[in-house]
């Protein structure tokens, strides 16, 4: 449930943002939106599990521009 406040709030301050970054507030936002389930599973403070989710969807933007795929990883 947080995850989607935060999203609201972030996506309320993309409209204060300049015309041309607007669009980038809103993608943000929405990044929150495909990852909140998982993220807010594992942490407990919501713009922890936010700005992870965001994190990981600009990686995954990358891989795809590259054409790369980040396999497994052993942590």
């Amino acid at each position: 449930m947080g995850s989607h406040e935060v999203s609201q709030r972030w996506l309320k301050a993309s409209r204060a943002l300049k015309k041309e970054d607007q669009v980038y507030g809103q993608r943000v936002a929405e990044m929150v939106k495909m990852h909140s389930s998982e993220s807010f599973y594992a942490i407990d403070d919501p713009l922890e599990a936010a700005v992870f989710s965001v994190l990981i969807e600009l990686l995954k933007e990358i891989d795809r521009e590259r054409g790369e795929k980040i396999e497994d990883v052993d942590i």
